[in-house]
């Protein structure tokens, strides 16, 4: 009896003792979830209850010149979404197999978001309503509308695919601006994202009477181009044109600028790129191999396809570059355009020792005036203007002309000039420079040059956007131009103009003739590169030059087919069919051609 009692109290403690440790483990249990671990299992029940998604807002609309022709605008399409925790576990299965069959998506990765201990998974991103319809119906059949969410949502599109493309850009998946205007002008297109927010119970039923909390989403600001749609589309079909027809292997570029406030009317490099499929390879020999290729080759590929090189190459511009030659010697006095016999080509020149060839060696060119050598695109008479303005001096125009830093017009990668510093430049360096070889430039800066002859002298900056328009207040901002210091004088800049002309009427710019129309313009020829054995060709113009109203500069990369590479045959018949349309687009008035009396 008394052993009895005593394994009863021995029970009895052993049973207390275990329930004070439960009770002290429980204690310190929630001691810890309290104290140490509140924060987290807060954050949990905060994510179960409030529930939170983004509504994209809509990027601003990008406008061509008119202000009504649209390049690029962003569409109402709609984003789904699920809540998994209040998804009902006999649901998931279900779920997933719709979301698969009706977006076309791999029903395992579906099913592995749907079944996820997290507040919210986006199943599929802007798609049209006829597909988010047929998910809706889907619901309706099946009762099952707890924890899938149909948002409204945008999506980039682009009316006219390939229209400069190079100039435009593109977006990302997250709408965010990843190359052209769209990425240079990012924080002005992107708006500001609105949400919706509920609060609601474990089995997906709102708590409270406000039901979701809904904040407006606000759009971005529209841009005006300065890109005029009717003559990028003619310079565009030109360029595709010139390079099939001469086999450019590495392409071509052709800029169209109003010299007279800067803006860049065309900007186009070929191949063009589809803006609403960007990642689409356009050679099909890389599309063949795509498979092949390591993520760094496929990136160097795409950027190479995006690459605007109008504004991102440099290249050695040739004979075009005689004319910053020439307009700095008239300026300084150091030559006149038509003063007979002022200059003789024997075929050579020889220039501390170095012998460099004209390019009608084996026919010298003979007497001329600076007139007659610019026609002629002599080597020689260019040199020897180079000798006379001497280092110091030629560098100076080069800087008042911008070719010694980047124009700094509003589109992004512009690379800069590839020049030596003017310290290292001795007699046979200038010599090569004032006839346009070895060095580089880019054609954003070639044709800045010549539109600055163009404006009376004045440097004119360029630009691509001449206006930015509030979505919320529909104000108008317009951008002025920029007009930089006088590079040359009017005089001057009158007479390069008539030079330019009679280089288009009687020399080796000829193909570049409007009928009725006082055309101006120097081509040009150069290696791509040192002993590469590949070429690039060039046409740069003024029209009309008895009152500018573009310029044009036309860049062909390695033209390979039967009508060679010279810039008179193969650039200045494509310069003179943009300018043709371009001048009956505009309106322009004919002139008389004094050159052709």
């Amino acid at each position: 009896m008394i052993n009895s009692n005593l394994d009863s109290k021995k029970k009895m403690i052993f049973i207390l003792i275990v329930c004070n440790v439960i009770w002290v483990i429980i204690i310190i249990r929630l001691i810890i979830i309290q104290f140490v671990e509140g924060e987290k299992w807060s954050e949990k029940a905060n994510n179960q209850l409030h529930v939170s998604r983004i509504i994209t807002a809509n990027r601003g609309t990008i406008y061509d010149s008119s202000g009504k022709i649209v390049l690029a605008q962003s569409s109402s399409v709609e984003t789904v979404s699920v809540n998994p925790l209040n998804i009902a576990k006999e649901n998931k299965e279900k779920v997933a197999k719709a979301f698969s069959d009706i977006f076309e998506l791999d029903y395992e990765k579906v099913l592995k978001k749907v079944n996820k201990n997290s507040s919210i998974e986006t199943i599929v991103k802007r798609v049209d309503k006829e597909k988010t319809d047929e998910l809706r119906v889907w619901m309706q059949n099946n009762d099952i509308f707890t924890g899938i969410n149909i948002d409204e949502d945008t999506k980039r599109y682009y009316p006219y695919s390939t229209l400069a493309s190079h100039i435009i850009g593109f977006v990302g998946s997250d709408n965010q601006g990843l190359d052209g205007i769209e990425a240079k002008y990012d924080s002005e297109l992107t708006g500001k994202n609105g949400s919706i927010s509920k609060v609601m119970d474990a089995k997906g039923n709102i708590i409270g009477d406000g039901g979701e909390d809904y904040e407006n989403s606000n759009r971005g600001n529209d841009l005006v181009l300065s890109i005029d749609m009717n003559i990028q589309a003619i310079v565009e079909k030109y360029l595709e044109e010139a390079c099939i027809e001469n086999v450019c292997t590495d392409g071509g570029n052709i800029i169209v600028m109003d010299p007279n406030n800067g803006d860049i009317l065309a900007m186009a490099t070929y191949p063009y790129y589809d803006l609403n499929n960007p990642y689409e390879i356009t050679d099909p020999e890389i599309e063949g191999m795509w498979g092949e290729l390591d993520s760094g080759q496929k990136n160097t590929y795409l950027q190479s396809m995006w690459r605007n090189k109008a504004v991102a190459d440099t290249y050695e511009p040739g004979s075009t570059f005689k004319l910053v030659t020439a307009s700095a010697a008239v300026e300084e006095g150091i030559a006149d355009s038509d003063t007979k016999g002022a200059y003789c080509c024997n075929g050579s020149i020889e220039i501390a020792k170095v012998r460099i060839k004209c390019w009608r060696y084996y026919r010298p060119h003979g007497s001329q005036s600076l007139r007659e050598g610019l026609m002629n695109s002599c080597n020689p008479v260019f040199i020897g203007l180079g000798q006379k303005l001497g280092v110091p001096k030629y560098y100076e125009y080069l800087k008042k002309y911008g070719f010694l830093e980047k124009t700094g017009i509003d589109l992004i990668g512009e690379a800069n000039s590839i020049f030596l510093k003017e310290e290292k430049v001795g007699p046979v360096e200038l010599a090569t420079i004032s006839f346009g070889q070895r060095f580089e430039v880019t054609p954003i800066q070639m044709i800045t040059m010549v539109s600055s002859i163009a404006n009376d002298g004045v440097y004119v900056k360029p630009r691509v956007v001449k206006a930015i328009i509030d979505s919320s207040t529909g104000e108008r901002k317009d951008i002025d131009p920029v007009f930089k210091e006088e590079v040359i004088s009017k005089d001057t800049s009158e007479k390069i103009l008539s030079m330019m002309t009679s280089v288009v009427s009687e020399g080796t710019g000829k193909n570049a003739r409007v009928q009725g129309y006082n055309i101006g313009g120097k081509t040009g020829t150069s290696e791509d590169g040192v002993n590469t054995g590949k070429y690039v060709t060039s046409f740069i113009g003024v029209a009309p030059t008895d009152d500018p109203k573009v310029t044009i500069l036309v860049t062909l990369y390695n033209p390979t087919g039967e009508s060679g590479h010279q810039g008179g045959t193969v650039a200045a018949p494509v310069a003179g069919k943009v300018l043709n349309e371009v001048i009956n687009y505009l309106e322009i008035s004919p002139t008389e051609n004094k050159e052709d009396k």
